[in-house]
């Protein structure tokens, strides 16, 4: 096997040698090294890098360019990145003491998860953004929060008939992964070494378990929370592909977090679909009524948004909620945004992680307050405003002010219902020992929230009504109701004899 190393070792030094002063664009030795070989084994991936931005600009090229105008936040760069493109050794060669998943690779120390620690080469105030975010701690506030805990079993952990009733298990890592995990992120480690045949012979790798993950929370092996692949894709990593809706469509299409789908039936998706032809989706910064002409979901959450004069209507931001004062979905009440990203520490009076009590007051302590909740919604006009008057912002913002009192109040009735059934014994809630979202009243109960008010509340703030009438709507709001009471009347019924 040493043979096939040397012989490995030698095709990548003799293709490196080829391709050194042949190409257009400064690539470093390391970085021609890498695409020697991997031209070869992986070409997708040497293909979409070559299309992307790394690798036809310079971090000094970068910059070198006016404030408004860069992609990068840094003030500095190590020396050696200034004059040469971001290829393969940029970034998985990058703090290789850092990441456990490090290996030696034809002579190189190689990591295979690159991670936002990385990408703060270059982009430091994108990764501090993100680290605010919900998003950034997705799994751990799904996974350390006991109560959402119950939720994930209750929804993929494999559940048996033991003769008297249903006993729910909790999932196994493999069915989190191509589960819940598979958006909220898995927590990815290194699980020792193993040899794997590849077209350069036999090599060893490092064996990484909640693998492969593109998650919005991934823990990384180096400890650092998230992926910039869940939006910026490997490996051309786009701000066109992640201002497109798609890319928020594979964790926001479920009727959970509906965002795509409403989006779909709203007019500002109807003037995408006939004018995107017409857009530039690169630019920096992105010009309204010149580079584009209605939002996508990246206009109103993320990015640097300028008039033609040149005003900044919004900056870049990569703390999704930075524009947001309602956290509207995953709760059984819509609040306040928490705080922190981390709701792992959030309890209520009856100890639930739960930023609101099962009677709908805000747990106050844990939230933004109300001066706060304004200033984001202030920035959140002022990408309206961009495109709207000040009489349309204000009716579209008092509707959705609205609408999120109404569903609260609906989730209430239903909440309602549900404590009579605990109160009665005609359910085990936690209060009981039990798992309250397992029985088929407390399964209702979450879709009064977790499907029918999110929907709502959704259609409301983007514009897109229709999917909140009778598609997950208002129409199942009031009829989960119906049913819950009906299902309540029906447990209570005293058992009959024949």
């Amino acid at each position: 096997m040493k043979s096939l190393g040397a012989l490995a070792a030698a095709v990548v030094v003799a293709l490196a040698a080829a391709r050194v002063g042949a190409s257009e664009t400064p690539v470093s030795d390391d970085t021609e090294a890498c695409i020697g070989c991997h031209e070869e084994v992986t070409p997708g991936i040497v293909a979409d890098w070559r299309r992307s931005r790394h690798a036809h600009t310079t971090p000094g090229e970068a910059l070198d360019r006016p404030k408004l105008e860069r992609r990068v936040s840094a003030a500095s760069v190590p020396e050696a990145l200034r004059t040469v493109v971001v290829g393969c050794a940029e970034c998985h060669t990058r703090n290789p003491d850092a990441h456990p998943d490090t290996f030696d690779h034809n002579g190189f120390r190689v990591h295979i998860v690159v991670t936002p620690a990385d990408c703060a080469t270059c982009h430091p105030e994108e990764r501090e953004q993100y680290g605010r975010n919900l998003m950034a701690n997705a799994h751990d506030n799904l996974m350390g929060n006991p109560l959402y805990g119950a939720l994930v079993a209750a929804a993929a952990g494999p559940t048996t008939y033991d003769g008297q009733g249903l006993v729910v298990s909790p999932p196994d890592e493999r069915t989190l992964g191509d589960a819940c995990l598979a958006c909220h992120g898995t927590r990815v480690t290194v699980d020792g070494m193993e040899t794997r045949d590849t077209a350069m012979g036999e090599m060893e790798f490092p064996r990484l378990r909640g693998w492969p993950n593109q998650g919005v929370g991934r823990i990384n092996p180096d400890g650092t929370k998230g992926a910039c692949t869940s939006c910026h894709t490997r490996h051309r990593f786009s701000i066109e592909e992640a201002r497109e809706p798609d890319a928020c469509e594979q964790c926001h299409k479920g009727p959970d977090v509906p965002a795509y789908k409403v989006y779909e039936v709203s007019k500002h998706n109807a003037v995408y679909q006939s004018s995107r032809g017409s857009w530039d989706l690169e630019g920096v910064p992105w010009v309204v009524g010149r580079d584009f002409t209605a939002p996508t979901c990246a206009t109103c959450h993320a990015s640097l948004i300028v008039s033609p004069g040149g005003d900044v209507l919004a900056p870049r931001t990569h703390e999704m909620a930075d524009r947001l004062k309602y956290r509207l979905f995953g709760l059984p009440y819509a609040t306040a945004h928490p705080r922190s990203g981390d709701t792992t520490v959030i309890r209520n009076k009856g100890g639930l992680s739960l930023p609101s009590e099962l009677s709908g007051e805000p747990v106050a302590e844990f939230l933004i307050d109300g001066a706060e909740q304004a200033r984001r919604e202030a920035r959140m006009r002022s990408v309206c405003s961009g495109c709207h008057s000040g009489q349309w912002i204000r009716g579209h913002f008092e509707r959705l002010d609205h609408t999120v009192r109404t569903t609260n109040a609906l989730t209430l009735e239903a909440t309602k219902i549900l404590l009579r059934a605990w109160e009665s014994g005609l359910a085990r809630g936690p209060g009981q020992g039990g798992n309250p979202f397992d029985e088929a009243i407390e399964k209702m109960w979450v879709e009064q929230w977790l499907f029918y008010a999110n929907s709502t509340r959704f259609a409301s703030a983007m514009a897109g009504a229709d999917y909140g009438v009778f598609a997950n709507g208002r129409w199942y709001l009031q009829k989960n109701l119906a049913l819950m009471k009906d299902w309540l009347g029906f447990l209570s019924r005293p058992p009959t004899g024949r």
